[in-house]
């Protein structure tokens, strides 16, 4: 498996060092022949090449099995047309990587408010609310006076049944229960369309308990009881809110893991941002990169019926959770480690298993 690597800006260097190591470790223990290729893109790219990502950078990644992308400024990039562009949202469109899976579970040694619980966010990842991947032209949010501003949100028929399948899927090998998340009270038509999608992809999982919820409705039911919760599947803009809250309820947005895949590619990245304030201190959280490695191992495995794949993206996970439990960790997550401490003792730890 050839994997790109883009360290990303930031916090994304260290944590994406402890996850290379990591990856060593996994290829190494069940003999994946992983082949890393390193790149840039981000600022440094932006300072080199005159674009935060590049047409060739993009035929490289086609080219490859799976992208590693670390955090990345997003917030500071503003101007395409200088060379700007939001190099997730990039890699998302280009790639069509229309599912963002987003695993939440508490952990031994984390302390939490909530009950014990393992679900799956499932989001749509390709329209909705996000006016950069809604029209071709450009941007969907316009500005009609200096007082006015309309915004624009797409929802097709394809992207509904696509991530709908996506969820049943992924929750015919847990729990078997989905939960579809909507604002379909106010949303008739777009969100009505997205229930109607989900509905019908329903019908071929008769085995899958499904149940719906209108969004606000779902922020308090997952805060009170979210060991209620298997796979939820949702819209764009609210699953990108709700995955950040189930993280958080976690313990750590730092714990949870997000894999970006498509029918062709997939991208693993960090549910949290690039933290500059705390950049080269060696005390980021790499665990959410870690997952989300694991994550994009299991991908590759499934889709290519590798087996010592999914093996390796499990044990990363397993592993996750014993590192945490023995403090192998940072100090947000109650661990006594530095970032590249913790990857390193990961890297072990994952060996010896």
């Amino acid at each position: 498996m050839k994997i790109v690597v883009l360290p990303g800006d930031g916090i994304g260097p260290e944590c994406m060092s402890a996850t290379v190591d990591v990856l060593h470790a996994a290829s190494r223990r069940f003999k994946l022949d992983l082949d890393m290729d390193h790149d840039i893109a981000g600022h440094e790219s932006l300072q080199r090449h005159g674009a935060t990502v590049t047409t060739a950078l993009l035929d490289k990644v086609k080219a490859a099995d799976g992208l590693m992308l670390g955090p990345m400024a997003t917030y500071d990039f503003k101007d395409e047309a200088k060379g700007e562009i939001n190099p997730s949202k990039f890699f998302r469109k280009e790639l069509d990587l229309y599912a963002n899976i987003r695993p939440s579970r508490t952990f031994p040694g984390v302390p939490t408010r909530v009950e014990p619980f393992d679900l799956v966010v499932v989001r749509e990842n390709t329209e909705g609310f996000y006016a950069d991947r809604n029209v071709e032209s450009g941007g969907s949010e316009m500005l009609i006076t200096p007082d006015v501003v309309i915004s624009l949100r797409r929802i097709t028929r394809q992207c509904c049944e696509r991530i709908a399948r996506s969820a049943f899927a992924l929750a015919m090998t847990r729990n078997r229960h989905v939960s579809l998340v909507h604002k379909a009270n106010v949303l008739k038509i777009g969100d009505g369309m997205f229930l109607d999608q989900c509905r019908l992809v329903a019908k071929e999982f008769p085995e899958v308990t499904v149940d719906d919820f209108i969004v606000d409705a779902m922020m308090a039911h997952v805060v009170r009881a979210p060991q209620r919760f298997d796979v939820i599947v949702t819209t764009n803009m609210f699953g990108d809110i709700l995955s950040d809250l189930t993280a958080e309820l976690s313990g750590s947005l730092g714990l949870g893991g997000s894999l970006n895949a498509g029918r062709e590619h997939a991208m693993g990245q960090a549910a949290h941002g690039s933290a500059p304030d705390i950049a080269g201190r060696n005390i980021a959280n790499p665990f959410s990169l870690i997952l989300s490695a694991g994550q994009l191992l299991g991908w590759y495995g499934q889709r290519k019926n590798l087996p010592a794949f999914v093996a390796a993206g499990q044990a990363i996970a397993d592993t996750t959770v014993a590192a945490v439990a023995a403090q192998e960790a940072t100090r947000d997550v109650g661990g006594r480690l530095g970032t590249a401490e913790t990857g390193q003792a990961f890297a072990r730890r994952l060996l010896e298993a």
